[in-house]
């Protein structure tokens, strides 16, 4: 299973993903409950070799997840509903990573660390429909186990 797929999975897990009908890679629209995994690849945050030639590399894939629903302008109650689905969302990844209920991406699984943050309003229409973009990142450890030629 690719990346992608094991986060798309796992995402479909959480209690309020029932409200979107659909759930797309690299596209969203406006239409209502759809929503769309942006994923911006993968970066190496440190590199460690370790005596034996071990390679130990923390890695990072960042994903924009972005959900469409309802919402009038002006309408106060519908974005409450909005906000708080974000913000239970971003709670359940948190406890999903704590727990150790959430996918694992590479060598070391009680290092990994999957955060969802900076939930926001990114667009708003007039016909009806918010746009909400949350940040997920998630943070793994992979091992190469290599040669020892630089020690001689």
């Amino acid at each position: 299973m690719t990346p992608l797929e094991k986060l798309k999975t796992w995402l479909a897990t959480y209690s309020g993903y029932d409200i979107l009908l659909n759930f797309h890679v690299d596209f969203t629209d406006q239409i209502p409950s759809t929503g769309g995994v942006f994923p911006s690849g993968l970066v190496e945050v440190e590199r460690h070799r370790d005596i034996t030639g071990t390679t130990s590399v923390t890695n990072q894939y960042n994903f924009g997840l972005y959900y469409v629903f309802e919402k009038s302008p002006g309408d106060d109650i519908g974005a409450a509903i909005n906000a708080d689905w974000i913000m239970d969302f971003q709670e359940w990844v948190q406890e999903q990573s704590v727990t150790g209920q959430a996918p694992v991406f590479g060598d070391v699984p009680n290092a990994e660390k999957i955060t969802a943050q900076n939930g926001v309003l990114y667009d708003a229409s007039d016909q009806g429909t918010a746009t909400y973009l949350v940040q997920l990142s998630v943070q793994f450890k992979k091992k190469y186990e290599g040669s020892n030629k630089w020690l001689t």
